[in-house]
């Protein structure tokens, strides 16, 4: 059974118009340009924005029909943008995230699993980006939840941090949690993801294994570019493309 579907999902500000099953165990990427309704999309399966019309179920049960309490403690949500209502400090924090599990989880050893063990008596308010990118997927992870939504969690962390944290969402999907997760770097999203939604003007234009969905020229036209794809034994690498002299795109021929 998916851990979460959406069945003829509707709004029509922004205009979303999807249907989609997110199975357990799989890692599902969310790419499209700026303005093609990923954010809205993770807000709708969230149930923190309310459709025109469609459903959304998790674990096969109507997401209004879960307690508040309930539903915070199967679907795990990360927002793009995050502040708390007051500067708590990083234990803190992790100590709202651990209080939603089943079992008990201890905050030091939630901050070493995140590397935030130095950062544990600093409160929000100075924290760089990318440290509070990891104390928020800290709190979302800790309870283990068997549904896991993140919009571009990866956009504040270096490439070190983006990548451990794509490995951590891997493994929780392993561990059989179904994972959907907005990027913008398609590179991640090629080496973490077992399947790929490009959504373009808040449809489904191309969906499936990402080798076939990055290669598609629907890719270059959603994003306004003709995109380089370089071949590399991890796979294929897709870089931006390449400046005339005058501001013009130059053609992006397929490298071998």
């Amino acid at each position: 059974m998916p851990a979460l579907t959406a069945t003829a999902l509707r709004l029509a500000r922004p205009r979303i118009e999807v249907e989609l099953a997110l199975k357990p165990g799989e890692v599902v990427g969310v790419i499209g340009p700026n303005g093609a309704g990923k954010s809205t999309l993770i807000r709708l399966l969230a149930g923190l924005a309310a459709p025109d019309s469609g459903r959304v179920a998790l674990l096969g049960r109507p997401l209004g029909d879960w307690p508040a309490r309930e539903r915070a403690a199967r679907l795990g949500y990360m927002p793009q943008h995050f502040a708390p209502h007051w500067d708590w400090r990083v234990r803190e924090m992790l100590a709202l995230g651990a209080g939603r599990a089943s079992r008990p989880v201890p905050v030091a050893g939630l901050a070493e699993g995140f590397a935030l063990s130095p950062l544990l008596d600093r409160p929000w308010s100075v924290l760089s980006g990318g440290e509070r990118a990891r104390v928020l997927a800290a709190m979302v992870l800790a309870p283990d939840p068997p549904v896991i939504l993140a919009d571009e969690p990866e956009a504040a962390l270096d490439i070190g941090g983006a990548g451990a944290l794509m490995a951590r969402l891997e493994a929780c999907a392993a561990a059989g949690a179904a994972v959907l997760v907005a990027l913008h770097d398609l590179n991640l999203a090629a080496r973490w993801c077992g399947r790929l939604v490009l959504l373009v003007e808040g449809r489904v234009r191309r969906a499936g294994a990402p080798g076939a969905v990055l290669a598609d020229p629907a890719l270059d036209e959603a994003y306004g570019a003709p995109l380089r794809r370089v071949r590399a034994p991890e796979g294929d690498l897709l870089t931006g493309p390449v400046p005339r002299r005058g501001g013009v795109s130059a053609p992006a021929p397929r490298e071998d």
